[in-house]
């Protein structure tokens, strides 16, 4: 058998040499690797301090997690040496059974291993475990046996979810498929225990443990950071919870933390939009530095003064700023202050500066017509409405007073007296005034006592609003009415009238058929022609006074003008005035509402008639269809004294009439423009060469009705 120790001829390093240099090269891997982590510890620490959550903690952990791994590693390094000269000595003996003492050292050494590990990861304070990817449990150290409330044994087999009332819950992304990718994982998650009706906090690093290439399970190293995370919750309601604003900024005056009253302050939705905004969007003072920061200043002495910020609706928000710089190697790395808002108040002493000229504006920017009286009855203020109301300035009545009749009607002077004199504390009523260009005006006075700062009478105070419109809406919401009535009582007229004009005609008819002499047989000729006239009339009568159908449909233009012809004979005839109309055959057929357009072939019959009949005896109305590309003209020409040219402009405005009081509202040609537009039509005036006026109707022509509404 060869020699167990070394030959003096082997030029290769002997097993001690080769043990010595591979522990020193163990030794020195693992300073590297604590070395390694310190300094990333080190570089890491300055930048993740300040941020939420206490992230300064991940390169802590990286520390305290490679010197115990290096820990461990030495300690199995030492284990493994061991087992390899146990091997040694087997190899020497190869072929021999090993004896049964050095099977129960090998066995001895192999249970040190595992519970030095235990005893390794039981010292740890954090906790510690593995578990396989469905979440059973595979080894856990003793503080996670102190957390669940169990044995070593009642945990390892058993998944972590039977401990848990709640599903975890990670802040971050955290998935299997995205841990299986990574096969790391850092963060923090929310735990809710069986045996503990609290809620827990823990910062965790999760490892992935590989066999061969794929991973079986995950390693878990977690801080229990609860109370931490209660007292940044607190700290947190009560940042957010502040009236006032509170701000991080850095020297230069980004923001770089604010809470919700700043936000607020600033009329932003969301804090990230404050966070976002640059330091010359906040404001700039008039030396030019930002609002919020101090420049190349490097004081961090405390700082109190009112600053202008820009509001994000382009306004301005004045508050009182308080800040501080917080001081790190010699030099300020930020600055933290609160910001009281005090526009309003600035706001508020301005507009007490100008109390006296925010009051006549108000007075003057009012829509009514202001008037102020002294307890002797002159005026004291007029607002410059009274312009626009009646045409001359407020100078015309300051001064004057009110019982004079040449500047106040009766019945504002008796209003005035009323409050005056403690009769009624409001009152109102309805005058005419006189416009600057001689036309009256309906006024509606409500007058009201005028009180000095003790509370006692000082004048009396009188808006005045024009309802010169009201009433003549008012007056045609009754004539509409009326109008709604006789239309009732023409179709009832008209329903009683057709049953014995049916029977006159029936009997002239078999009294035609009989043996009659010329002279009678002429008599009841005429006697039937007057009979089916009336018969018309009454026809048309009912057409005009039944109510309109929903929709629209198709209408023959030569029949309807004919029935509103034949419905407005009579009165025509009266006038001597002759309709001519022609019916045109190759007139196509509109899509219309029939009464509507009735209405408006009546207006203008109505209208022309009128203005023939003030102006001469008789006169002559021509009615013409006529066919364009797209649409159907109906023109309607009277013969009457035509309509002054600075007339046209208006003449289809609501409530104008050239009429005399009583003989019309104003609105009728109004109303015909309207229903043209409602059609898709048009309706326009033009004065006849010679005299005369005519209407022309503008309709599109239509294929199929409109859908009823």
């Amino acid at each position: 058998m060869p020699d167990d120790g070394p030959s003096s001829s082997n030029p290769n390093p002997s097993p001690n040499r080769l043990d010595r240099e591979e522990s020193q090269l163990w030794r020195w891997a693992l300073g590297l690797l604590i070395l390694f982590a310190a300094a990333v510890a080190a570089l890491s620490w300055q930048e993740l301090k300040d941020l939420p959550y206490r992230l300064w903690a991940i390169p802590a952990g990286l520390f305290a997690l490679a010197v115990l791994f290096a820990a461990y590693a030495f300690g199995r390094k030492r284990e493994v040496s061991e087992l390899r000269q146990l091997l040694k000595g087997f190899q020497k003996r190869a072929g021999v059974a090993p004896s049964e003492e050095q099977l129960d050292q090998l066995g001895q050494l192999i249970m040190r291993s595992q519970r030095n590990f235990k005893e390794l990861i039981d010292s740890l304070d954090e906790v510690a475990l593995a578990a396989s990817l469905d979440g059973t449990l595979r080894t856990v150290n003793r503080r996670v046996s102190e957390i669940l409330g169990a044995p070593y044994s009642q945990l390892v087999g058993h998944k972590l979810q039977e401990f848990l009332s709640e599903p975890l819950r990670a802040e971050g992304a955290l998935s299997l498929p995205r841990f299986l990718e990574k096969r790391n994982w850092s963060g923090v998650v929310e735990v809710y225990l069986k045996n503990d009706s609290r809620r827990h906090y823990y910062d965790c690093v999760v490892n992935a443990i590989v066999k061969g290439d794929d991973v079986t399970g995950a390693s878990v190293l977690a801080r229990d950071i609860t109370g931490q995370r209660e007292k940044e919750q607190r700290f947190t309601q009560l940042f957010e919870s502040l009236q006032e604003g509170v701000y991080i900024s850095d020297p230069e005056g980004k923001l770089l933390e604010v809470n919700p009253a700043l936000v607020t302050i600033l009329g932003y939705d969301s804090k990230e939009e404050v966070l976002n905004l640059r330091p010359e969007q906040l404001g700039v003072e008039p030396g030019g530095e930002p609002a919020l920061g101090r420049g190349g200043s490097s004081s961090g002495a405390t700082r109190i003064r009112e600053v202008r910020l820009k509001r994000k609706d382009g306004g301005e928000a004045v508050c009182l700023d308080t800040s501080n710089g917080v001081m790190e190697a010699g030099r300020v790395v930020r600055y933290q202050g609160t910001l009281v808002d005090v526009t309003e108040k600035r706001a508020l002493e301005q507009q007490l500066r100008r109390q006296e000229e925010f009051r006549r504006h108000l007075l003057e920017s009012f829509p009514d017509l202001i008037l102020v009286f002294d307890l002797k009855g002159k005026y004291t203020f007029v607002s410059s409405r009274i312009a626009e109301l009646l045409g001359y300035g407020p100078e015309q009545l300051l001064g004057k007073n009110v019982d004079d009749p040449e500047n106040t009607s009766p019945e504002l002077a008796g209003l005035y007296r009323t409050v005056a004199t403690g009769q009624s504390a409001l009152t109102s009523c309805e005058y005419g005034s006189r416009h600057y260009d001689g036309s009256w005006r309906t006024m509606l006075g409500m007058a009201s006592p005028l009180l000095d700062a003790d509370g006692k009478p000082a004048g009396v105070i009188i808006s005045v609003r024009d309802v010169t419109m009201e009433k003549k809406l008012e007056q045609q919401i009754i004539q509409s009415e009326r109008l709604a009535a006789m239309g009732q009582m023409i179709g009832g007229f008209a329903h009683e009238l057709n049953n014995p004009l049916t029977s006159i005609l029936g009997m002239a008819e078999l009294l035609q058929e009989g043996e009659q002499s010329e002279s009678a047989r002429k008599q009841l000729g005429i006697l039937h022609k007057e009979a089916r006239r009336a018969a018309e009339i009454v026809q048309n009568l009912q057409y005009f006074a039944r109510p309109p159908a929903p929709g629209r449909s198709q209408v023959n233009l030569n029949e309807l003008v004919q029935r509103t012809v034949q419905m407005q004979a009579y009165p025509l005839r009266k006038s001597n005035i002759t309709v001519d109309f022609l019916p045109e055959p190759a007139i196509p057929t509109v899509v219309a509402d029939p009464n509507q357009l009735m209405q408006v072939f009546l207006n203008l019959l109505l209208n022309a008639e009128q203005a023939i009949r003030e102006s001469r005896e008789k006169g002559t109305i021509r009615v013409r269809l006529e066919r364009e590309a797209d649409s159907v003209l109906v023109v309607f020409q009277d013969d009457g004294p035509g309509i002054p040219a600075e007339n046209l402009a208006h003449i289809f405005d609501p409530f104008f009439t050239t009429k005399r009081p009583g003989r019309g509202t104003g609105l009728g040609l109004s109303i015909c423009k309207t229903l043209m537009r409602e059609h898709g039509g048009n309706i326009e005036v033009a004065s006849v060469p010679g005299g005369g006026a005519a209407f022309t109707i503008t309709l599109p022509v239509g294929s199929e009705p409109a859908p009823a509404k």
